[in-house]
């Protein structure tokens, strides 16, 4: 949890390395296939921890970055490829975060402490899943 005002990318390690990954089998897996992030991601601290684990970065480049790398020629290195139809589906979690969203109290961050604003997130997470499971249930 960081100040609303804190951008994303400085916690971007942090976050991954708390990641669990459930498969249909076995124990959570630590180290995903893949990570799909928003341009915002794309640092050369963020790509080479995600290559040092051997994590598909599926984050598209900065344009200012493509200006630098070009500006460099060959010695700019390669351009950053990302798998388009992956990159697609992060739009599954962009829907999540506007339903969460949705609720003033997180959207504007009204509480205070952390606690207080996690519980919030909390609350709000189970109302979307219960109304969720309402909507499948016949």
């Amino acid at each position: 949890m960081t100040a609303g005002q804190a951008a994303d990318s400085p916690q971007f390690i942090s976050v991954l390395k708390k990641i669990r990954v459930r498969g249909p089998v076995g124990r959570p897996r630590t180290r995903p296939d893949a990570v799909a992030g928003d341009k915002a991601y794309s640092s050369r601290g963020n790509r080479a921890y995600l290559r040092k684990r051997r994590i598909e970065a599926v984050i598209p480049e900065k344009r200012d970055q493509a200006a630098n790398r070009k500006k460099k020629g060959s010695k700019g290195g390669r351009p950053v490829r990302h798998d388009a139809d992956l990159y697609k589906e992060r739009n599954t979690v962009e829907r999540l975060i506007n339903k969460l969203k949705a609720w003033r109290g997180i959207a504007t961050r009204y509480d205070k402490t952390p606690e207080s604003y996690l519980a919030g997130l909390h609350l709000r997470a189970a109302m979307i899943w219960i109304k969720d499971l309402a909507r499948t249930i016949p």
